[in-house]
């Protein structure tokens, strides 16, 4: 794995607002130098979550585990393909090879998480709507929601103020675990850091990403063939441009601004 020149910065760096736009660019510059492989890797991945998900329960806890194992191996194919190599399949599967163990637990606590926040929603909605349709018996769960929409309404808000900051601690641990070899809560850390200094091109790269992704959803959501390894391509060129000591060769001019 081609990690040399990954050193990291000592600190997460800040960014101006304009990065959020440099890091879609350099995403799509990536993208563009192996389509056709960014496609199959990502249908390759749907059809592994198809076929999981087929065992009840216990497939889609597995999946989500696994998350972040597929997304380490995709940061080694972003590195792959910004150092001239080419995009492999083996990629996506790198992260069962390498600090397996690391990206698993990224994504328990990652899924504990996510479960206290289900939690935190079912105490305002009501336990017994959150269950109904957990269980597939809408018919129980629609006479609730409607008898009880303002604190259901004020519960989604509280959990999606929540769930920022869940996916700050989460957004660049698996690069940092995959590429830097880091302790999953070190990682997680570091990530909430980076995020945390880098807020206002995030909000730009935020806005641009959601209005892209309405346009990918067009052509029956094919589109979204693109979009998802654009998004997953700029958080690597994300990643470089606040966690390691140079930027990507193609970003010069933000990593002087930076």
């Amino acid at each position: 794995m081609a990690t040399e020149g990954l050193n990291l910065a000592t600190e997460p760096r800040e960014n101006p607002a304009g990065a959020g736009v440099e890091w879609i660019a350099e995403g799509w510059r990536l993208f563009a130098k192996a389509p056709l492989m960014w496609i199959v890797a990502i249908l390759v991945i749907v059809v592994i979550a198809v076929v999981v998900n087929i065992v009840p329960l216990l497939g889609s806890i597995a999946f989500q585990v696994a998350q972040p194992v597929f997304a380490a191996g995709l940061m080694v194919a972003c590195r792959s393909l910004e150092t001239g190599g080419e995009f492999e399949i083996e990629h996506v599967f790198a992260g069962f090879k390498q600090n397996f163990a690391g990206l698993v637990i990224v994504g328990l606590i990652f899924m504990a998480a996510s479960l206290a926040l289900l939690l935190v929603f079912a105490v305002f909605a009501g336990f017994g709507m959150v269950m109904a349709f957990a269980t597939g018996d809408t018919q129980e769960a629609w006479p609730a929601i409607m008898a009880s929409g303002i604190s259901i309404a004020f519960g989604g808000l509280v959990v999606l103020l929540l769930m920022v900051p869940l996916l700050m601690f989460y957004w660049f641990a698996p690069a940092l675990v995959m590429l830097h070899d880091m302790a999953p809560v070190a990682a997680m850390k570091a990530s909430f850091r980076g995020c945390m200094r880098n807020l206002v091109p995030f909000l730009v790269y935020g806005i641009l990403m959601l209005l892209l992704s309405f346009a990918a959803m067009i052509p029956l959501g094919l589109g979204l063939l693109v979009w998802v390894p654009v998004a997953i391509t700029s958080t690597y060129a994300a990643y470089r441009m606040i966690y390691t000591e140079t930027a990507s060769p193609a970003q010069p001019a933000m990593a002087k601004a930076a």
